[in-house]
């Protein structure tokens, strides 16, 4: 992961087939991009429930959570409506984990991110 105090790159990833996000749509604002390996995934997969239940403590700062992992858009939207999440899924699937390489959290093992805040 990059080092604390380091500047966030910017990125522009697809949330739906027709929209994107911009990190710097957020300037001014505390953002929280919680990186994971699937949308499926045992683990990490629970881990996004879990913030969707917590979604309102972050709220209380004015923190926008941000869900990006190297699925495609339909994967996500299958899995926000399964899981009913709040906030957005971001899709880092081509060039695949591009994003997840600036930010350090990709592994090159296997294609996929490490579960990391």
């Amino acid at each position: 992961m990059l080092e604390q105090g380091t500047i966030a790159p910017d990125f522009t990833l697809r949330s739906t087939p027709d929209q994107n996000v911009s990190l710097k749509q957020f300037l001014g604002r505390p953002v929280i991009l919680a990186f994971y390996p699937a949308d499926w995934s045992p683990v990490c997969g629970d881990e996004m429930s879990l913030f969707n239940h917590v979604l309102k403590e972050f709220q209380k700062f004015d923190a926008q959570l941000i869900g990006i992992s190297v699925d495609g858009i339909w994967s996500h939207l299958a899995f926000i409506k399964d899981r009913k999440l709040q906030f957005p899924l971001l899709s880092d699937f081509e060039p695949k984990g591009a994003v997840s390489k600036l930010y350090d959290v990709y592994r090159t093992t296997d294609g996929a991110k490490r579960c990391s805040l």
